[in-house]
């Protein structure tokens, strides 16, 4: 783990262990220079989300071995990326979010205030 802090300038928990999820597959929503999406915010994805995100072309419902990737389904936690998140937003279906397993990071694209609004 990381010394990596939250939105809340505490130090990051783990978002998800099943499925593993983050862009280390450690179950945190650490980043780094490689990360070039951002993969920061920890969302509950929803049915609505999941729509959504496989609309616009990232398929995160159908499972893909070859990556060890088990697919989601709501309910599920997952590091999405900011701008994904901000997107879903603005289209209403933004899944909620684990504010202390979002990092610090995604406080540079949106607000406190709206990330707690849609807190879990």
């Amino acid at each position: 783990m990381s010394n990596s802090k939250n939105v809340l300038g505490k130090s990051l928990e783990i978002c998800c262990q099943s499925p593993v999820t983050g862009f280390y597959r450690n179950g945190c929503c650490d980043t780094g220079a490689e990360d070039f999406g951002l993969h920061v915010v920890c969302a509950q994805v929803t049915a609505e989300f999941l729509k959504y995100s496989k609309d616009k072309g990232n398929d995160l419902i159908t499972p893909m071995p070859m990556y060890n990737f088990p697919g989601l389904k709501p309910g599920d936690k997952w590091c999405l990326c900011v701008s994904r998140w901000q997107e879903a937003l603005e289209a209403g279906v933004a899944p909620p979010i684990v504010l202390a397993s979002t990092h610090e990071k995604a406080l540079k694209f949106v607000p406190l205030e709206v990330l707690q609004e849609h807190s879990i």
